[in-house]
């Protein structure tokens, strides 16, 4: 669709007004990156290293809150011919754009994409981003995908969200009328259907009152991700895609946090799934390692640009690869 600069802000106004009159999204007409009462976002600054493994990512950022991956947030970047589109990157649960794309966004800068990450949902009495309501989490992007198409006069953005950044990205599309800014949508380790997080789940919301009392423990957000959650029965009904937008899954049938692993699949008949196991049977990388995994960022990279795509080499990577580096960073 054409469309002026100068006509967006109105257009993604009346998409943020319908949302406003659920009673939670004053934070809309803020043009900056500033709080609502229980959930805040900022655009990260400060570059840090590049990283290779998930974990010291993780510990990284715990030490250097503004942290920012390589070759993201630089508002300067114009998209090019080749790369019309900037990327956005959306983080997961108790983490942040640095700690889950410390690997990518440099990749996909060297590749010549201009690159943007921003971290939301964040209790202002924590430190990890993308623990609060998912809801407004998915304004945050909003918002923040409105200053990207801005400072880069691009029509359209293509998205990539890990985790749980794939589900809040994925209501900013289907529900808050993203689908008009947003050629691409590339879930990686997507708790599409939610997760079972081995039996617990089921267990608590089998019990009156117990998911309700978990939830300041477990945060909003990772109850919202639970399979059968209020959240993801809304956001998937009716249909888990919106006409207009390309969605691809790359998932891993060893997921450490996302069982059954067919869970992260979308049905739409825009959508394109993607098991790494079918692809490379003895890379067993899981949640924690994919997003660090060199063959799923492949995947990544040659989803947003198929015309260039590569053949990932695969190679064998041991089952709970990453895992005690991000146990190790969650207790630094």
């Amino acid at each position: 669709m054409n469309r002026s600069r100068k006509s967006r802000p109105g257009r993604v106004a009346v998409v943020l007004l319908t949302f406003c009159v659920t009673g939670v999204a004053q934070i809309f007409t803020q043009s900056t990156a500033t709080a609502s009462p229980v959930s805040v976002w900022s655009v990260p600054t400060v570059p840090g290293p590049v990283q290779t493994v998930h974990g010291y990512a993780t510990e990284y950022v715990r030490k250097n809150l503004d942290a920012v991956p390589v070759g993201a947030n630089d508002f300067g970047c114009r998209p090019t011919e080749a790369h019309p589109r900037p990327v956005v990157l959306v983080h997961g649960t108790d983490s942040s754009a640095y700690s889950d794309y410390a690997a990518l966004s440099p990749m996909l800068a060297d590749a010549g994409f201009c690159v943007f990450a921003l971290n939301f949902g964040r209790d202002p009495a924590r430190q990890t981003y993308g623990t609060e309501d998912m809801a407004i989490s998915g304004v945050q992007v909003a918002t923040f995908v409105e200053q990207v198409l801005t400072a880069t006069g691009a029509e359209k953005v293509d998205i990539v969200g890990y985790s749980q950044g794939a589900t809040v990205s994925r209501y900013f599309i289907n529900r808050l009328g993203g689908a008009q800014y947003v050629s691409n949508w590339v879930g990686m380790a997507s708790p599409s259907y939610g997760g079972v997080f081995y039996g617990l789940g089921p267990a608590a919301q089998a019990v009156p009152g117990a998911v309700d009392m978990l939830t300041p423990t477990l945060t909003t957000a990772v109850v919202q991700q639970m399979q059968g959650s209020n959240f993801l029965t809304a956001l998937n009904s009716g249909g888990d895609t919106v006409a207009g937008v390309k969605y691809t899954t790359v998932s891993s049938n060893v997921d450490e946090m996302i069982q059954p692993f067919t869970n992260m699949a979308l049905h739409g008949p825009n959508a394109t799934n993607l098991v790494l196991q079918d692809l490379c049977p003895i890379n067993m990388s899981g949640h924690f390692q994919l997003a660090y995994d060199p063959y799923a960022l492949q995947l990544v990279v040659n989803a947003l640009d198929p015309a260039a795509a590569k053949q990932p080499q695969c190679v064998a990577v041991p089952l709970g690869t990453g895992i005690p580096e991000v146990v190790g960073a969650a207790h630094s």
